[in-house]
């Protein structure tokens, strides 16, 4: 099992995850982290330091959040690795919680 970024990251990209992942398994986009599942070993370290809540393991993604599960592999194999942390989105705090913002999603 990996885990998953969701929804909820797109706009935010707060990165606390990156400083706490053994395996540096996240990829950074314009606006969206997502895990390489790959390299995930599923250690759970980063479910907690999400500040948005963001990142679940693969058998619990809620239902409506399925594709992000294919979406992270795909995303895994163009974006560049992210190894340390950085500053959020400007309009990180406003955004975190946003329902449906699957179309502000920059690849």
């Amino acid at each position: 099992m990996t885990y998953v970024v969701t929804e909820n990251c797109i706009q935010c990209k707060f990165t606390d995850c990156v400083d706490v992942c053994p395996v540096d398994c996240f990829v950074e986009g314009p606006n969206f982290l997502a895990i390489n599942p790959d390299e995930c070993i599923d250690c759970t370290l980063c479910v907690a330091e999400c500040p948005a809540e963001a990142i679940f393991a693969e058998d619990d993604v809620p239902e409506d959040q399925q594709d992000f599960i294919a979406l992270n592999a795909r995303l895994a194999k163009i974006w560049p690795v992210i190894t340390s942390r950085k500053d959020a989105l400007e309009d990180a705090d406003a955004m975190n919680g946003v329902p449906e913002k699957r179309d502000l999603l920059i690849e």
